[in-house]
């Protein structure tokens, strides 16, 4: 065969080739007549099956080639792309992931998939089924993006999204792929474009009519889906003048390193910012300018170093999205839902180790959402809602957090028939009064499922409790909300990294504390007034603000006399500001995170710890979850009051 470095190798390319022949089928599905995708998953059929001979696997390679066959009579028009030819397009590419896998019989099952093929792409199934040859109530896809200036010309494309809605438009969504960073965006820049889906009820020139003011100064895409690709509509765009000059290609070399060594880097990184701390400390403390010196080089290569690595380790959650719009086909066609998968922010990046533990709780998550969430089709008609239901993925980074929400418009969550769940299971007793987030947090725990029957899919109640201890486990946390009729939606909120972050050293009561850099807004002197008060929590009022703030001497029972000149820290997290007083601020340092033992897990107000430039150890504090206590606090007042 070949040697195990160079079977490695293969085999890496082809599960990516195999995913991105996976993601391409499914594309293909709603975007038939696209030639580029028909094109894109011949070139990855046609690569597998080139790679495979060259190294051995021959058996894959004629596998393929029938494969191949198929799509060749796609591409050259003889035949039009199906719903069964993508269906059994599906099954045959996870044939070929048992053949990477090293089953490389031919077995009555292939065949049986070689044989669907064929009969998908026989002469008399040219007019069959096809997905390009839609009903006239297939409708009209809209693209569109207005001028950058047209902010400032008076545009307001919310009166326009408006007409569109009243023209039947449904799955509006926001294209947000060229807003700039913060520091060059431009106030009156209009940023976003938007896509939707229109009725084949809507004519085309009452959809064009509402742009009559923007012609010739704008992106617009408008398809009719019912109609061949030629039939496309397109509105004039802007021009960008052409670069002068020669214009060299841009390429970038990449090169394929083991996840191991990375994570053996990142180790190595951390010790260095540990042991350049205590150079730094020994330097400041010796008062010699030579190894000052020196200490600041150092300091400065490990900032740079750990920065680098750290970028390595950084993965776009896209990533793992191609396993979730196969999930999302095969439930809808499983359960006789129409889904329709939307994601956003694809391109945030998270920590490797945190994307690679997101898989299976996502998977639930959607799972969840497409079974319990989503009605079928009728149920929707009846409650006069869309046919098909809408499952959307996002992703945004939020200060030191990744926000990852997945949202659904089915039933939403059932208050009623939660609380009287949680009452048999003896999660409550009957005079218990939680709040709203009480109970939704219930669906997290252990056994415990709503569902009036055990399927195949769900109903046994140990999904959920999977997706709690993998986030918990990430020292991250879920919020849950929902609204009666309209959906459910699932918040993960996450630290962007695991392992090296910028901290802020305080202390309190004698002992000394991280608190992450990212989260900090700013810092206060607190009133001598509030200083010697006993209570957890409190309120300070800060430029015509009332924040809540908590004190962590008395919420970490300290015993050493209290420091009436304490300082307060303004953090924010879900969009709560809170502060934290503390007696001492010490300074800023590159903090590596140290996972607490077991032992400390029921301890939510501490993520770490970390070893200082001395040698002590310092507690990193966990600020989501001591936002949470202000919260609940705050909730607790505002009750009393």
């Amino acid at each position: 065969m070949m040697d195990n470095d160079i079977s490695a190798v293969f085999l890496e390319e082809a599960r990516e080739l195999l995913e991105s022949l996976e993601q391409g089928l499914l594309r293909l599905q709603a975007d038939p007549n696209n030639m580029d995708l028909i094109n894109a998953a011949f070139r990855d059929l046609h690569t597998i099956k080139g790679s495979g001979a060259m190294f051995g696997f021959t058996e894959l390679a004629a596998f393929i080639h029938k494969f191949e066959t198929a799509f060749e009579k796609i591409r050259s028009g003889e035949i039009k792309v199906s719903a069964s030819l993508i269906r059994v397009a599906l099954r045959a590419a996870d044939e070929i992931k048992g053949y990477l896998a090293g089953e490389a019989a031919l077995t009555p099952a292939r065949q049986a998939i070689l044989d669907d093929l064929e009969q998908a792409v026989s002469p008399d199934k040219a007019l069959g089924d096809p997905l390009a040859e839609t009903s006239s109530d297939a409708g009209w896809r809209l693209d569109f993006r207005l001028a950058s200036d047209a902010l400032a010309l008076g545009a307001r494309p919310e009166v326009l999204l408006d007409e569109l809605r009243g023209l039947g438009a449904t799955n509006l969504v926001a294209d947000i792929r060229r807003i700039p960073s913060l520091d060059r965006i431009e106030a009156q820049a209009c940023l976003l474009g938007w896509s939707m889906d229109l009725p084949a009820a809507a004519p085309e020139d009452d959809i064009k009519s509402v742009f009559m003011f923007h012609e010739g100064n704008m992106e617009f895409n408008l398809v009719n889906l019912a109609a061949p690709v030629a039939d496309v509509a397109v509105a004039a765009q802007p021009t960008e003048a052409a670069p002068t000059g020669p214009q060299p290609a841009q390429q970038s070399a990449t090169m394929r390193v083991p996840a191991e060594r990375l994570d053996e880097l990142m180790d190595q990184v951390g010790e260095l910012v540990i042991a350049e701390a205590r150079l730094s400390a020994l330097a400041n403390s010796s008062k010699d300018p030579s190894i000052m010196a020196a200490a600041e080089d150092i300091q400065r290569l490990s900032a740079r170093m750990r920065d680098t690595t750290m970028s390595i380790r950084m993965v776009p959650i896209s990533s793992i999205i191609g396993r979730f719009r196969r999930l999302v086909h095969d439930l809808s066609e499983g359960l006789g839902k129409t889904v329709n998968f939307v994601v956003t922010g694809a391109d945030t990046e998270l920590d490797k180790t945190v994307i690679e533990r997101l898989g299976d709780p996502l998977v639930h998550i959607i799972r969840n959402a497409i079974d319990h969430g989503l009605e079928t089709d009728e149920a929707r008609a009846a409650a006069g809602k869309p046919d098909c239901g809408t499952i959307e993925l996002s992703a945004e980074h939020l200060g030191a957090e990744v926000v990852i929400s997945v949202k659904d418009n089915g039933r939403g969550l059932d208050r009623n028939k939660l609380r009287a769940r949680a009452i048999d299971q003896g999660l409550l007793t009957p005079d218990a009064t939680p709040s709203e987030a009480e109970l939704f947090a219930l669906i997290l725990e252990p056994g415990f499922s709503t569902a009036a029957k055990v399927t195949e899919l769900s109903g046994r109640g140990v999904g959920m409790d999977v997706v709690k201890r993998t986030v918990e486990g990430l020292r991250g946390r879920i919020v849950i909300s929902s609204e009666p009729g309209h959906g459910t939606t699932l918040t993960l909120r996450l630290p962007l990294t695991l392992s090296i972050i910028d901290g802020l050293l305080v202390e309190v009561g004698g002992d000394r504390y991280i608190i992450p850099m990212a989260a900090v807004q700013e810092i206060v002197e607190l009133p001598a007034s509030d200083a010697g008060a006993d209570t957890i929590s409190s309120f300070l009022q800060i430029r015509d603000s009332l924040v809540p703030f908590l004190r962590l001497r008395t919420l970490l029972d300290c015993a050493e006399e209290r420091n009436t000149l304490q300082n307060v820290i303004v953090v924010s997290a879900a969009s709560l500001r809170v502060g934290l007083a503390v007696d001492r601020i010490l300074g800023t340092n590159q903090t590596v995170v140290k996972q607490m033992s077991r032992l400390h897990a029921g301890v939510k107000s501490i993520s770490g710890a970390t070893i200082l430039g001395d040698g002590s150890v310092a507690l990193v504090l966990e600020v989501g979850n001591l936002v949470e206590l202000a919260r609940t606090d705050l909730r607790k007042i505002e009750k009393a009051a």
